[in-house]
């Protein structure tokens, strides 16, 4: 799991997370399979809660450096260098 993101590798190399489900015809046969689809489940909601919550922490922080965009008009004048241009 990603120290920052807390996002298991499996969702960062996929882009999903890793869904495991099935249907459980028996209660009592089944039991530790419904116990490990229930905490698989609530694994995967926490890391998706902890991803919003790392992508608001990184957007504010871009917020906080991003410059306004100026919007020229036709015929503005502007200053161009001319350095990289052949």
């Amino acid at each position: 799991m990603h120290t920052e993101t807390k996002v298991l590798p499996f969702q960062a190399n996929n882009g999903r997370d890793p869904k495991i489900r099935f249907e459980l015809r028996k209660k009592k046969r089944y039991k530790r399979a419904e116990k490990f689809v229930n905490k698989i489940e609530e694994v995967q909601r926490k890391a998706k809660t902890t991803l919003v919550k790392a992508q608001e922490n990184i957007r504010r922080y871009v917020d906080k450096h991003r410059a306004e965009v100026v919007k020229y008009k036709v015929e503005n004048l502007v200053l161009l260098n001319t350095k990289d241009l052949k």
